[in-house]
C-alpha cells in the first residue's frame, strides 16, 4: 500500500474493517440469545467501535484513534468475563472474536496512522 493511501481519507481498509466489525458487534442481539447486560454491552461497545472507525477513517492522521481502538477491542474480548456473560456461548464467542479482530485491525493500522501522521506534521 502507498504512503498516499494512507494519508487518504476514507481509505484504509483496516478502519472500514473496524466500522464493519463495530456494526456487527451492536446487531449481533438480534441473532444471538442475550440477557440486558450482553445486549447493552454488545451494543454500547460496538457503537463506541463504529464511531472510533469512522473517526480514524474521516481523520488519518490522528494516531490515537487507533489505539482507542486497540482498546475498545480488548474491552469487548474480556467483557464476557466481566459482564459475566461466559455461559452464554454464542455472546461469548461473538465477543472474543469481535474483539480480538477490532484490536488486530488497530495494531495493523498503526503504522498507516503513524505515515499519515508524520505526513500532515510538514502541512503545519
Amino acid at each position: 500500500m502507498s504512503d498516499t493511501t494512507s494519508t487518504r481519507a476514507w481509505t484504509r481498509w483496516q478502519d472500514w474493517a473496524e466500522v464493519v466489525l463495530g456494526v456487527v458487534a451492536v446487531l449481533s442481539p438480534l441473532w444471538l440469545t442475550t440477557t440486558n447486560t450482553i445486549t447493552w454491552t454488545m451494543v454500547v461497545l460496538g457503537a463506541l467501535i463504529v464511531l472510533d472507525g469512522l473517526f480514524s477513517l474521516a481523520m488519518p492522521g490522528v494516531v490515537f484513534g487507533e489505539y482507542v481502538q486497540i482498546v475498545l477491542g480488548v474491552l469487548l474480548f474480556i467483557s464476557p468475563w466481566v459482564m459475566g456473560f461466559t455461559d452464554m456461548t454464542g455472546a461469548m464467542w461473538s465477543a472474543f472474536i469481535i474483539g480480538a479482530l477490532t484490536a488486530i485491525a488497530g495494531a495493523v493500522a498503526l503504522p498507516a496512522a503513524t505515515t499519515a501522521h508524520q505526513g500532515m506534521a510538514g502541512q503545519h
